[in-house]
């Protein structure tokens, strides 16, 4: 059920979303998302999943913002690479609700300020729980698209749709 929540995301949750055509999960879970000029550019440099993302922020659903170089911007980028540090940082100016990332370090220093943090297979495991998603084949997918999931997260997850 979508809300009114500021959700921020990262590179990694769009674009491997797109790579296996599941963003209208997203548009199921939110009102909006919104991401920082670094992470669109991370996201177009590519072909895979491109269409899509335009698609999406074409119809006014994906939000795109400049983020400034701050001091805090420059510390955080000492740790994690510009789009991760941009989602991060345009998260805590602007009291964000959520962020969408999959690097755990990107998570480790977002749950350092406080940050409520899911990533691609929490989107997954959302939509498994509202019914929206066969999670073991979305997860394979996943992996097929290249994200790396260890088998001990891939059961883990499926034990958690099972008693959801």
């Amino acid at each position: 059920m979508p809300n009114d929540e500021l959700v921020v995301s990262d590179t990694s949750p769009l674009l491997n979303l797109a790579l296996i055509d599941r963003l209208d999960l997203l548009e199921a879970q939110f009102s909006s998302i919104t991401a920082p000029t670094h992470v669109w550019t991370e996201l177009t440099e590519g072909d895979a999943g491109v269409d899509a993302l335009v698609a999406l922020r074409d119809k006014d659903f994906l939000s795109i913002v400049e983020v400034e170089e701050s001091e805090l911007f420059t510390e955080i980028g000492h740790e994690l690479d510009s789009g991760e540090t941009a989602a991060i940082c345009h998260a805590i100016n602007q009291d964000a609700d959520l962020v969408l990332i999959d690097e755990s370090d990107g998570r480790r220093v977002a749950r350092r300020h406080d940050l409520t943090v899911t990533g691609v297979i929490g989107i997954l495991l959302r939509g498994a729980n509202n019914g929206n998603v066969a999670l073991q084949t979305e997860l394979d997918a996943l992996r097929d698209a290249g994200f790396w999931i260890s088998d001990r997260l891939y059961s883990k997850v499926l034990r958690e749709a099972d008693t959801g």
